[in-house]
């Protein structure tokens, strides 16, 4: 599903909701995500899942063209790991495909 697809089924689940409205709160709702990952703080959805940063450390990777060592620095990359209730939904979909 895209941003603009969640928009939409939001905007179609709420009549009430303009599909302006819907805009904007999806996108305070990630923005609000976002900040707090830079920020380095944890994210916790209850029956969804949780977002944290992984580190990653400094290695010495290659340049595949040439092939010649290049330090690759340190990263700190987005981490999602579901709740329990998301993987049981999933599975369930699974198994019935």
């Amino acid at each position: 599903m895209t941003k603009s697809e969640l928009i939409v089924s939001l905007a179609g689940s709420y009549p009430q909701l303009l599909a302006k409205d819907a805009e904007l709160t999806v996108k305070t709702i990630l923005d609000a995500m976002s900040d707090a990952l830079a920020n380095g703080q944890r994210i916790e959805i209850r029956g969804f899942g949780s977002f944290a940063l992984s580190v990653r450390p400094p290695r010495v990777g290659r340049n595949p063209r040439s092939g010649e060592k290049v330090m690759v620095e340190e990263k700190r990359v987005p981490h999602f790991k579901p709740g329990k209730e998301l993987r049981q939904r999933v599975d369930v979909a699974a198994n019935q495909n």
